[in-house]
Formats: structure tokens, sequence, C-alpha cells
């Protein structure tokens, strides 16, 4: 049974633009015939417990969150930076009572406080252990991991573990697990994903972590357009309800107010264009620029799962049925 191209999906997008919902829902498409997939988080927000309507996630935990309909589990990760710098301090140096005594006297915050690069270091490095054990046919390998990472105003800084650890070590332990991320970040098993709503500051800052990622050689393989506000309306008519000139005729409903309900629609209709035009300079970047639409209704596990059809639907090659 083959799986699907990347193994590992990096979701990035502005503050707001519901990155987790979209990480989340990406998870459960991925999670079918009887697939794992784990998904991460790194911020310590606890945004995949209440995500998920679960008990928050901690230390190393990997808890199942849920069986999806098409026949997979979902488990979630919350990577904490210090307990990845005691299970680094273990695997390396074998310091395991004396790393804990370091983490009770305040040096591992120390440490990632002098060194901030190091700490996205341990956080990558935790993500790239749960990618390598399908690699390595461990008896607890995932098929997919999906990444629940930092906002687009500093993916490329929090990816680029290179660049982290520059002046902290040019060789040794801490060196070669920047690289040993680094060459699984910029393989064809890695493929980022940017959320973004259809707005114009959403939309800058995902044109500019698209260049801010080129330098990196991790590849961004979609966009994804969140809560877009469906419309059956078409350019001209769209142009007319944006003026409040839309001729309505709703069934009981006079003249008057049909002309009333009109000038209302307006301003719905002048954000249904923004989203338009918003729509138009994404698809100018040239890659494949996925829709989610806008569920008034809020988020659950229906909608979830209604979310992770619609990316399944759209990014076919990442799902396999």
């Amino acid at each position: 049974m083959a799986g699907p191209p990347h193994t590992l999906h990096i979701v990035s997008g502005k503050g707001g633009t519901g990155k987790t919902t979209v990480a989340g829902a990406l998870a459960c498409a991925l999670a079918t015939r009887g697939r794992r997939v784990l998904l991460c988080e790194v911020e310590g927000r606890n945004g995949l417990a209440e995500l998920f309507e679960s008990t928050p996630l901690a230390g190393t935990e990997e808890r199942r969150l849920r069986r999806t309909p098409d026949g997979g589990q979902v488990f979630g990760l919350a990577v904490d930076a210090e307990d990845a710098l005691m299970e680094y301090l273990d695997t390396f140096y074998h310091l395991g009572l004396a790393g804990r005594a370091l983490d009770r006297v305040g040096a591992v915050d120390f440490a990632t406080s002098i060194a901030p690069g190091l700490r996205d270091v341990l956080l990558t490095g935790k993500v790239y252990e749960a990618v390598r054990r399908q690699t390595k046919k461990l008896p607890n390998a995932y098929d997919a991991v999906v990444l629940d990472a930092p906002p687009t105003g500093r993916i490329a800084q929090f990816l680029n573990v290179h660049e982290a650890v520059a002046g902290l070590a040019r060789m040794g332990p801490i060196r070669s697990q920047a690289d040993s991320i680094m060459r699984v970040l910029r393989s064809s098993q890695t493929i980022v994903h940017l959320v973004t709503l259809l707005e114009d500051m959403p939309v800058t800052e995902t044109e500019e972590a698209i260049k801010d990622l080129r330098p990196t050689q991790i590849r961004v393989g979609s966009v994804i357009a969140n809560m877009v506000t469906p419309t059956p309306l078409t350019g001209d008519q769209l142009a007319l309800a944006v003026k409040g000139q839309l001729e309505l005729s709703v069934p009981g409903f006079s003249a008057r107010e049909n002309a009333a309900l009109a000038a209302e629609f307006s301003t719905v209709a002048s954000r249904i264009q923004l989203e338009r035009e918003c729509h138009e300079s994404l698809a100018g970047l040239g890659l494949p620029l996925v829709e989610v639409t806008y569920d008034a209704a809020g988020i659950d596990e229906g909608a979830l799962f209604g979310i992770a059809d619609q990316l399944a639907a759209q990014l076919p090659a990442e799902v396999a049925r």
C-alpha cells in the first residue's frame, strides 16, 4: 500500500488565520485506511487539546486524539523545549538525573535564553525524530507527521536551524543534529503549507514568508485560503451588489424591502470582492491554491472532518484514498 508523497507537512500562517484548525484537519485528511498520523504543536498554547476537545498534552506523551471516518488515527504531541533538552542531554551526554537537576536550578531557561536558536533546534529535533521512525521502521512509526508551526512572520527563522546554530556550534552533537534536521527539511519528503485569510495583511505576510523561505531551500507546497465566503454571484453581479444596485426579489418582500436588503448586502459584497482580489494576488504566486469555505456554525468535530474532506479533494496527491 503506497503512502502519500510527503511524510512531513509543516503548516504555518499569520495569527488568526486558523492555522491550527487547518493543521488538525490536514492530519485527519492524511489519516486514511489504517494510517497513523502525528500532529505536533510547538508554541505551548494547548491548541491541539482545545481543537480536539481533549485534556492538555504534556511532556513527551503521544496520545491518540481521534479516529477518523476514513479508518485512520490522529495522535497529538505538544513539543516542549525543556523536555526536549532533557532528552537531548540524556541521549548524547547520558545526563538523565543530572539533566533534571539542571532543570530545577533554571539552567535550561538560561541556556535557551542566551542561545535562542537552540530552542528551535530542540523543537524541530523532536519532530525530526518522529519523522525518522518511519525510515528506521520502528514499531511506533507514523505514516505522516503534521507540524503546527510558528506564524509566518518567523517560520523561516524557525526552520532554518543551520543559521540558528551558526554562532553556537561548528561541530559536535548540536551541529550534527542541526545538519540532520536540515537534510530532512530540505528533502522531498517535507512540504510547507501556508494558511491565510483572503485579506490584505495575511496575504502580504504569506507572500513575505514565501520569499523568506526561498533561501532555506525548504519547499512551499500550497497556499490554503481559509474561511472563504461562498457566493454564487458573478463578477458583474458582485460589482452591482457593492454599489447597492443588485436587483433582489425575495418572495414576500416589497420592492422597498428588497431595495433595503440590497443596500445592506453591499457591505458583505465589498468583503467578497476584496477576497476575490486577494485570491487573484495569491494565484499569481504560481503555487497550488486551496480554498476552505467559511462555516458560520464554528468548529466542532463535524466541521473539522468537513475541512479535512475539502483538503483531501484539493490535495489528492497528498491523501491516499
